[in-house]
């Protein structure tokens, strides 16, 4: 089998991704390049890693046929069960993996970003576990919609920063961490919660998410013989579905879709799904797709899934776009939130309102044809979105 797709020397998924950062930041980011690379090389590095993943985490995490919605459907739908990872969703994989990279170069914190408040739960539990600070930046928006991570945040000893400017969501949190994480760079490790942001913390992210996708292909093949016809997976920053594809990039049989957030669907391509209406642009110190008005001012994203509300997408997502091997397809908000209702109700598991996205997806794929045998990524459980829904989107 070939090689999974990697960025070149300078950080370039084809057109996409690089480094726009000053070149004192620069000088950092080759010596935080040069410890990752020392440090998937070390095999004290990676037992630790491993045995954590195995003990701590719960790995290797399930992959459920769906039986109720498989009839309901006529086609064969199966669950990566991400959800039931500790902390509840796909971020802890990489949190680990950051956290004992910065405690390896000698930080003494860790700071980041969140939106819906999973990657910062994570990050605050992997900081806890190995003994760091841990800053967490979040827009205030999401901090009122996702209570229950913030609380937990607070438990786990971070500090967890509001952020009041522009949409108080995503965008605004990786923008104050940055300018945190700029200012005292060595001392602190800004532990990106997806494979966004300069070289190489796209492929950083991406190594470490790698698990998931390396796991399912297995898994899928031990319990049914071949490979599945389609795998599906949400995408905003894009960290949970390249940990899934990338599992399966060289399988030409297996068709692969990334699902973006449409928003309301009332102005589509005006505040949502990236790849599918953005345009080339830089943000956050790289270059992507964009959302972006006529004269190039960046747009606030929004989802109904506050995990979703970045106006940018991975570089490796982009070319994966350019090169056809993904199809970016979009659910909007009244679709993920039927399908948050459908497989609570049907099968006894609430997802996120990110993963609902994925799931949405596969029910709509499966009007199409029958007797197919479909992967979703469950990426996390939807503890952090039943207050919301149930007061948002009451079901009649």
């Amino acid at each position: 089998m070939e090689k999974n797709i990697l960025p070149d020397k300078n950080g370039y998924f084809g057109n996409y991704g690089g480094q726009y950062i000053s070149d004192e930041l620069k000088q950092e980011f080759n010596r935080i390049e040069k410890a990752f690379i020392e440090a998937k090389e070390d095999i004290e590095f990676n037992n630790k890693l491993n045995y954590l993943l195995t003990n701590y985490v719960g790995r290797p995490s399930p992959v459920y046929y769906a039986e109720n919605l498989s009839k309901k459907y006529k086609n064969n739908i199966y669950l990566k069960r991400e959800d039931l990872n500790h902390t509840g969703a796909h971020k802890i994989n990489h949190c680990l993996g950051e956290v004992m990279l910065a405690k390896r170069m000698g930080k003494k914190k860790v700071i980041a970003e969140t939106g819906a408040g999973q990657h910062g739960v994570a990050l605050a539990t992997a900081a806890a576990l190995l003994g760091l600070e841990c800053d967490i930046y979040m827009g205030e928006t999401d901090i009122q919609k996702e209570k229950p991570n913030v609380d937990r945040m607070k438990i786990l000893k971070a500090k967890v920063i509001s952020v009041k400017s522009g949409a108080g969501t995503l965008k605004e949190a990786v923008d104050e961490a940055f300018k945190a994480y700029i200012n005292d760079y060595k001392n602190v490790m800004y532990a990106i919660g997806s494979v966004v942001g300069p070289h190489p913390f796209p492929m950083i992210v991406e190594y470490f998410q790698s698990i998931v996708g390396k796991e399912a292909r297995r898994q899928f093949v031990e319990q049914k013989g071949v490979l599945p016809d389609a795998i599906i997976a949400c995408v905003g920053g894009g960290s949970n579905s390249i940990g899934l594809f990338n599992g399966f990039l060289n399988d030409e049989s297996v068709e692969i879709y990334g699902v973006e957030p449409l928003g309301k669907g009332e102005r589509a391509g005006e505040n949502a799904a990236s790849i599918t209406f953005g345009k080339d642009g830089i943000l956050h110190g790289f270059k992507c797709k964009l959302l972006q008005d006529k004269n190039g001012n960046i747009l606030n994203a929004y989802s109904v899934a506050s995990g979703l509300d970045y106006p940018g997408v991975g570089p490796k997502h982009c070319y994966l776009n350019d090169i056809g091997r993904v199809k970016y397809v979009t659910v909007n908000d009244n679709e993920a939130i039927n399908a948050f209702y459908e497989l609570s109700e049907l099968e006894g598991i609430i997802p996120a309102l990110e993963s609902s996205h994925a799931l949405a997806y596969a029910f709509k794929l499966s009007k199409e044809a029958e007797n197919k045998n479909i992967l979703v990524n469950l990426s996390g459980r939807g503890d952090k979105d039943i207050d919301f829904v149930i007061n948002r989107y009451p079901k009649n």
